[in-house]
């Protein structure tokens, strides 16, 4: 049996106030076994820090979700590790640290139709995190918990005895976020947890969870496709292509300076609410077979910069901080 490459990373490292509370070091994700292998995610690195909201964007098929589960425990890592608050939470845990990282680190869904039990009531799918995990005292409390956090999403303790199918996405999403709060998370992974929604009700979840953000403190990777809504939300946005992170940068230094042409061509299709500048801009169609490298070409993420860092060979990164340091 061929050995998990993440198991040659310690167990724990040091950890203080102010380190990275999530940490992804070097991780590959691969699927399938022998000539049917598929690497998801390839060599993937990069920091979140307590109380940001760091956003994972890219097109679909890209490794996004494939991430965000690894970081839940759905998907193994094949190699690499990931931490938590120093202590690695990939590869083999004993039961008692899975279900404290379960506990501690929520999953938001894209679906929120798809990720409802649609035969329990409401009141069962919040329930069920605090009937699993033994978060509550007696029945009353566990009411009140529950009344509490439903309350707090915006809808009404009546709602409790309906089923998903009677409410609109919009309402759908609000419960998803209800479940993944009454669990007193510290972290969240969100899934687009917006795409699925009308444009109208998409500021409404936005809203709601910056204000859980503010109020109970929790850390986001917000995963998405639309650089739009990210600006709005994020700290700092990891740009991700075919498994491969390409950028990683401040969320205003991104949009100002964005460096890999990857990131330009995501750029590029965010609409313009003019229609006419809309019909009139030109569309940067990114060029993948224009970065193969050879290992002569030392292919490296490197930061040029104001906490920018970018991936490309020596030459090509050369180039980037010639061109952020106001170079053509």
């Amino acid at each position: 049996m061929k050995k998990d490459a993440s198991q040659n990373y310690p167990a724990t490292i040091p950890y203080k106030k102010g380190d990275p509370i999530l940490s992804l070091q070097h991780v590959d994700i691969t699927f399938g076994s022998g000539r049917k292998t598929f690497k998801a995610v390839s060599d993937a690195s990069f920091d979140i820090y307590e109380g940001e909201t760091v956003s994972l964007v890219g097109e679909s098929g890209s490794g996004k979700t494939t991430i965000g589960r690894a970081i839940v425990r759905i998907n193994p890592c094949s190699a690499g590790a990931i931490y938590y608050k120093g202590e690695k939470i990939s590869g083999k845990l004993s039961h008692a640290k899975s279900k404290e990282v379960v506990r501690k680190i929520q999953m938001i869904f894209q679906d929120p139709a798809a990720s409802l039990n649609e035969r329990a009531t409401i009141e069962y799918s919040i329930s069920e995190g605090l009937y699993n995990f033994h978060l509550y005292k007696d029945k009353e409390d566990r009411i009140a918990k529950v009344e509490k956090i439903i309350e707090e999403v915006g809808l009404l303790p009546e709602h409790l005895t309906r089923y998903p199918h009677e409410f609109s996405g919009g309402q759908r999403q609000r419960v998803g976020i209800a479940r993944s709060m009454v669990m007193e998370p510290e972290f969240i992974v969100a899934d687009e947890p917006i795409s699925a929604l009308d444009v109208s009700i998409r500021a409404q979840v936005l809203n709601l969870m910056k204000k859980f953000q503010k109020e109970k403190n929790l850390t986001y990777l917000f995963i998405a496709h639309d650089l739009s809504i990210v600006r709005y939300i994020s700290s700092r946005i990891v740009v991700i292509h075919l498994g491969k992170i390409v950028e990683i940068a401040q969320t205003e230094e991104l949009f100002s300076h964005p460096l890999h042409p990857y990131t330009k061509s995501l750029m590029s299709a965010i609409p313009i609410p003019d229609p006419r500048l809309e019909k009139k801009k030109n569309l940067f169609v990114y060029d993948a077979s224009a970065h193969v490298y050879t290992p002569e070409d030392n292919p490296h993420m490197e930061d040029i910069g104001n906490g920018h860092f970018v991936y490309g060979s020596d030459k090509e990164l050369a180039s980037y901080k010639h061109k952020r340091n106001g170079g053509k």
